[in-house]
């Protein structure tokens, strides 16, 4: 009786947009955020059947210029997924020193389903997991070329939950 009638109430219900399931995005697409939301990570395509990598993103942090590449490489024995977050890093012949100089955050990286099981990011064209783990990415950045005047000032959790999936 009071507000609106509900013929407004169901149109305007119809029009908002629905929320994205991570089940229903390919991992390529997926969009994530730190809980304070402070920063953005973003996946997108590799663009090469032949790349040795198995997943590229990019962080974005608020308030800032700065954006971050990320690559995720299979490795290791038993292999899995370790990715590399770099801050401006030349391209071409580079050195071993210039290559730690720009990196910020090397590791492996897992993804967290819907049911909360924790296991191995997968590749680009599986479904988007629901949460991202970089351990000690944190940290890490706080030591970096990323970090400082007109760079990060402000920390980041080493969790980012699924926001969207990139049109």
């Amino acid at each position: 009786m009071f507000g609106r009638p509900a013929i407004l109430t169901s149109f305007a219900v119809a029009l908002a947009p629905l929320p994205a399931f991570a089940e229903d995005c390919k991992q390529a697409r997926a969009i994530y955020a730190d809980p304070a939301g402070g920063y953005e990570l973003r996946f997108e395509p590799v663009g090469s059947e032949a790349a040795v990598t198995s997943n590229h993103f990019k962080i974005s942090i608020a308030g800032t210029a700065l954006l971050l590449d990320g690559v995720v490489l299979p490795s290791g024995e038993p292999e899995r997924p370790n990715g590399i977050v770099m801050n401006n890093c030349p391209t071409g012949d580079v050195t071993g020193a210039e290559l730690t100089a720009c990196t910020v955050w090397q590791g492996p990286i897992y993804a967290v389903d819907s049911a909360g099981t924790v296991g191995l990011l997968q590749g680009e064209t599986a479904p988007a997991a629901r949460q991202i783990l970089l351990p000690d990415f944190g940290p890490s950045l706080r030591q970096s070329s990323a970090w400082g005047k007109g760079k990060a000032t402000s920390d980041s959790s080493d969790v980012f939950e699924f926001k969207a999936c990139a049109g």
